[in-house]
């Protein structure tokens, strides 16, 4: 009884008793799932991912037929996950930006209206939205013979989708890329050099017209020294639909905007308590030095508030993924629709593939928190 007065004592005794009552509890529920699953004759392990699959999917970033297998199906499923998140990811934080901003402008119809954005779509569950995008404005669009074109008809939308001209990664396109991804890094260290320039000197660069002029510039040089060959494949209209070019489905717009659109109006709202946060002090200081209002938004304010909004972001962008599941609603053939949906249907082992699929979202929302909390620890202010 002595050793029971001891605090330490006393909480591992308690500590091992709550592992040990976990363990007992799932051992049983697992011991009890293995039971039932033999007693009614379902079959078990990972062999079905090797079977053929059978049934055609419209939507692949990679190549894919009906011959192939469940694992292929896997793999279509999860690229097409990867691919919806990181375009939502993209797209919600440059809009979420642009409104958190504008719900602070001290013009009160710009202001209102940001406002008025965020209230609207904030409080309209996800889902609805996924299927007014779909139902209501894509499959609005007209038939492909009356689509909308633009551009000279070279870019068409209406009911099977947005279609533009396809291309193949020639000499040409490579090189293209390659002075697209010379200007970024061009930028990345020029932006460097600005910074560190202004701390020692208090000289200020503008980086942004520079940095236009190379992402313009230097994919077009690419462009003329390769020899100018991009072997565009232009959509033609055939008989019911337009035949070769790239075909965007409504199923992925749809899904994309609402996501987007969503994700945007918490983003927005983390970037207004961010700029919210920044002491008055560190405003007034900026107009003292001369500083212009988009001079002391980029340099004083935005990073002191990007660095407070950067782990709601981080959330919200966790959530993107996620929700990104709700594709089923629609048909977009993500890994819930294809794998979890299809798949399961025909083979019938739900507890292998609702593992793999739960195993799959752990997976990527654990990389990209642990991406961005590493860019929030190098971001935070150094103390001196």
């Amino acid at each position: 009884m002595g050793l029971l007065r001891n605090q330490k004592v006393r909480g591992f005794i308690f500590q091992l008793l709550s592992v040990i009552a976990v363990v007992a509890f799932l051992f049983y529920i697992g011991t009890n799932t293995m039971t039932n699953i033999e007693q009614r004759g379902i079959t078990t392990g990972f062999a079905f991912l090797d079977s053929t699959a059978g049934f055609g999917i419209d939507e692949s970033p990679i190549a894919y037929q009906e011959s192939d297998t469940h694992f292929r199906v896997f793999l279509v499923g999860l690229s097409n996950t990867i691919i919806v998140s990181l375009v939502g990811i993209i797209f919600a934080t440059i809009l979420g930006l642009i409104i958190g901003i504008l719900r602070l402008s001290k013009n009160y119809l710009v202001a209102k209206l940001a406002s008025a954005y965020i209230d609207i779509f904030r409080n309209i569950p996800l889902l609805l939205q996924i299927l007014f995008w779909y139902n209501v404005v894509l499959k609005a669009m007209p038939s492909p013979k009356e689509s909308f074109s633009f551009f000279n008809e070279t870019f068409f939308i209406n009911n099977r989708g947005f279609i533009m001209p396809d291309f193949s990664f020639n000499a040409t396109m490579l090189s293209i890329l390659a002075g697209f991804v010379i200007a970024v890094l061009a930028i990345y260290v020029l932006n460097r050099w600005a910074n560190n320039r202004q701390e020692l000197t208090g000289e200020t660069l503008s980086v942004l017209p520079i940095g236009f002029t190379l992402v313009l510039f230097l994919p077009l040089i690419g462009y003329v020294v390769s020899g100018t060959d991009l072997q565009l494949d232009y959509a033609t209209l055939g008989a019911f639909n337009f035949e070769g070019g790239k075909t965007i489905s409504p199923e992925f717009l749809a899904l994309t905007f609402a996501l987007v659109i969503y994700t945007a109006t918490f983003i927005a709202e983390a970037i207004r308590s961010g700029i919210e946060a920044v002491k008055t002090g560190q405003k007034e200081a900026s107009a003292s030095l001369g500083l212009t209002n988009y001079q002391a938004l980029k340099l004083v304010v935005l990073p002191q508030a990007i660095r407070i909004a950067i782990p709601p972001t981080i959330n919200q962008y966790l959530n993107l993924v996620k929700n990104s599941s709700l594709a089923a609603a629609i048909g977009y053939p993500d890994i819930v629709t294809i794998f979890s949906g299809t798949s399961l249907n025909q083979v019938g082992q739900a507890i292998e593939i609702i593992a793999i699929t739960m195993a799959v979202y752990l997976v990527v929302s654990l990389l990209v928190s642990a991406l961005l909390n590493y860019i929030n620890h190098k971001m935070k202010i150094k103390e001196r």
